[in-house]
């Protein structure tokens, strides 16, 4: 008796041991999903691009299915609606580091406007001074956040390729293109009142010359006080945005490259916000690339399962 007593006692300790760890284990659950279901976000603008961001230093956002994740609380009217999201994160070498993703949830190297959104969150939110550096999967850039004016450096400008004929359904179309941090067409355009910026952009964006990364599609025209006038597709929100900080750049390159515009020049985006493209120009070869422009807190909140669970 005394030996089957001991086995028994030995049994509920045992027992004790896997109450007490499957406790532990639902706690952290618990705790997790907690989290997961009160995540505080920033709801910012840049010039009329939109984005939702995160300070996900402590890892509040969970990398699984972070895809659908971010398709869902981008979607306009079922969601919080954006067209970036951007996630802050701890970087080893400078003040932090940003992952950008396009409203359908794929990652892109840049984002001109996010990144000025980016360090005015990270400046208020003392992540950073009033002059930082972040990590990009297109390299360090540099910021400098005055109230909501922040001016950021651009990498440096590659494949400038002008004037060469795009095949499209309706006939050959002259186009230039460049990569400002992520790849861009531009058309010079005598008026942009009449163009079907979504139908036009949309075939460009999806052409096999660009694949498969496929590219933004830029439509500008030049103003009477030098300003340039752009509308763009944007690769990833598969729309025309109000802004877009890179196709900006893009724009401003191009137009230095063929018609001489001197630095700084002034970019007049959809939603009448106005950027300014700074560069220098040797032989043809541009550098020192700069964009300048608001970037504007709209609004914080929390985000509840209700944001991304929908239609699961």
């Amino acid at each position: 008796m005394r030996k089957e007593a001991k086995e028994l006692i030995q049994e509920l300790k045992s027992i004790s041991k896997m109450l007490q760890s499957l406790h532990s284990s639902i706690r952290k659950n618990r705790e997790r999903l907690r989290i997961m279901r009160h995540i505080e976000f920033y709801k910012t603008s840049g010039s009329g691009n939109d984005f939702i961001i995160i300070d996900n230093r402590n890892k509040v956002v969970d990398e699984k299915n972070l895809k659908t994740f971010i398709e869902k609380i981008c979607r306009r009217k079922m969601s919080v609606g954006a067209d970036g999201f951007i996630l802050i994160e701890e970087s080893g070498s400078v003040d932090f580091r940003w992952r950008f993703f396009n409203a359908d949830g794929n990652p892109a190297e840049m984002c001109g406007n996010g990144a000025r959104c980016a360090a005015r969150f990270a400046y208020l939110n003392k992540i950073a001074g009033s002059k930082m550096s972040f990590e990009t999967i297109a390299g360090i850039v540099s910021a400098t956040v005055s109230n909501d004016l922040v001016k950021i450096n651009i990498p440096e400008p590659a494949e400038l390729k002008t004037d060469y004929l795009l095949d499209l359904k309706n006939g050959a179309l002259k186009i230039s293109s460049i990569n400002t941090g992520v790849p861009h067409v531009v058309i010079v355009m005598d008026s942009l009142n009449n163009v079907d910026v979504v139908k036009l952009g949309r075939e460009i964006r999806f052409h096999d010359i660009f694949a498969t990364a496929g590219t933004n599609v830029n439509f500008i025209c030049q103003n009477k006080d030098d300003t340039i006038s752009i509308r763009t597709y944007e690769r990833g929100v598969e729309d025309e945005t109000l802004a877009c900080g890179t196709g900006a750049v893009a724009a401003a390159i191009v137009t230095a490259f063929k018609f001489g515009a001197k630095s700084p020049v002034r970019v007049i985006t959809k939603s009448g916000e106005s950027l300014c493209v700074y560069h220098k120009e040797n032989n043809g070869k541009y550098s020192d690339v700069y964009l300048e422009g608001d970037a504007r807190i709209i609004y914080k909140g929390k985000l509840y399962d209700d944001a991304w669970e929908y239609g699961l």
